[in-house]
């Protein structure tokens, strides 16, 4: 008879969640500095963009190696090692003479990022079991947004106390060196609980490979992952964008986003008890539809009187309806991947959604010069339309009202 304890959400919490935690403070302190770091090195407006959006590139490359990485090394060993990295590359931001460097070392922590998401996600997929499964990964995802919504206001902290941008790059290695302290000095929550079943070779294929057996839900379901990844990273961009482009100024700009951004963050747990008690369906649509209404109506609000007061409106709308999906990719990728070894497939899931993140800012970017910022946001409100439209005919299919998986013993 097995010794193992059964399966606890709040046994498991502590271990599982603050490196998360710690993780993206860091990052978060850090991300939103770096168009300021970038122009006083010299970079042009337009290069600064593209150095800060090296994150999400790396984190994009950053999925092709990873699931291998984590299967072989296990997710504790994954993200200590990702943790490593990131205060490398992060240093290489700190001494960085010119923004080619500085392009460099944010390109390492978006491949730092990737893996040590990625371990974090394989963790919840093999050792939660599926009654608790859209719960954890919603608090997982809340986690993350948790520390984004957190190490902005540290970092201000630091500038103010030190008069110095970088100095907030140091924030996020103290965070990288205690989220790695965490990870070896807590016990390890693959042992405290029921393992699961061996992981055969060929479960440890590369992305490509991987993506090429799972092609036909990744093809379908995978690409409303995509929209779902435009669609956020949509949000994130446009949102200052407007703001700029009606007149309102930095810090009422902060104001807005941050109280969004609290919205966004106190629906993660709302998010994962609708999925677990009445299927995935009741959050990926509304979340998608409220995304794709959100930026049609912003559209037609730019030019109008109470152009402030629409905007406030709608982010507050947007952040509701972005929260309302919290947990939302991780939770269908863990419903999809194979028992045995979910983390190449994993990789493979989380390549479509970043993909999707990644490719989205360089079309508004795109739509903005070449039309104008309410094209761009219409443009965006119908493709979350019909992303809603692929999720709701590919979810039903996949990922039926109870997973295909069955729970693992507890």
């Amino acid at each position: 008879m097995s010794t193992e304890r059964p399966f606890s959400l709040r046994g498991v919490a502590l271990a599982a969640f603050l490196p998360t935690l710690l993780f993206s403070i860091g990052e978060g302190a850090m991300i939103p500095l770096i168009p300021l770091v970038a122009d006083g090195l010299g970079a042009s407006l337009a290069f600064a963009g593209f150095i800060a959006a090296m994150v999400m590139v790396g984190e994009l490359v950053g999925d092709i190696p990873s699931g291998a990485i984590v299967s072989r090394i296990g997710e504790r060993n994954s993200m200590i090692g990702a943790s490593l990295l990131a205060i490398i590359a992060v240093l290489v931001c700190i001494v960085a003479p010119n923004p080619v460097v500085l392009l460099v070392g944010i390109f390492l922590i978006g491949l730092a990022t990737a893996v040590f998401a990625l371990a974090r996600h394989a963790f919840m997929t093999s050792y939660v079991p599926v009654a608790y499964r859209a719960r954890a990964l919603s608090t997982l995802g809340g986690v993350f947004r948790a520390g984004w919504f957190v190490g902005p206001f540290l970092a201000a902290g630091v500038i103010h106390l030190t008069g110095s941008t970088t100095a907030v790059f140091w924030v996020f290695i103290v965070c990288c060196v205690a989220a790695a302290v965490v990870l070896m000095l807590l016990p390890d929550p693959t042992i405290t609980f029921a393992k699961p079943a061996p992981v055969a070779v060929a479960e440890t294929a590369g992305l490509f490979s991987t993506i090429w057996r799972y092609r036909g839900v990744l093809l379908r379901l995978g690409t409303g992952a995509g929209l779902v990844g435009a669609m956020r990273a949509t949000r994130t961009v446009l949102l200052p964008l407007w703001a700029v482009s009606i007149g309102i100024n930095e810090p009422d700009t902060a104001l807005i986003i941050g109280i969004a951004g609290g919205i966004d963050f106190a629906l993660f747990y709302a998010s994962g008890q609708i999925m677990d008690r009445f299927g995935r369906m009741w959050t990926a649509i509304p979340s998608m539809t409220g995304l794709g209404v959100g930026m049609l109506a912003l559209a037609f609000t730019h030019d109008l009187p109470e152009n402030v007061a629409w905007f406030i409106a709608v982010a507050m709308f947007l952040s509701v309806a972005n929260g309302i999906g919290s947990g939302l990719l991780m939770t269908l990728g863990a419903d999809l991947a194979p028992a045995g070894g979910p983390a190449p497939f994993l990789g493979a899931w989380r390549f479509t959604a970043d993909f999707g993140s990644a490719a989205a800012p360089l079309a508004v970017a795109a739509m903005i010069a070449l039309l104008s910022l309410s094209v761009a946001s219409a443009v965006m409100g119908v493709v979350g339309l019909v992303g809603a439209g692929v999720l709701w005919r590919y979810i039903p299919r996949y990922v039926p009202r109870h997973p295909r998986f069955p729970p693992r013993e507890r």
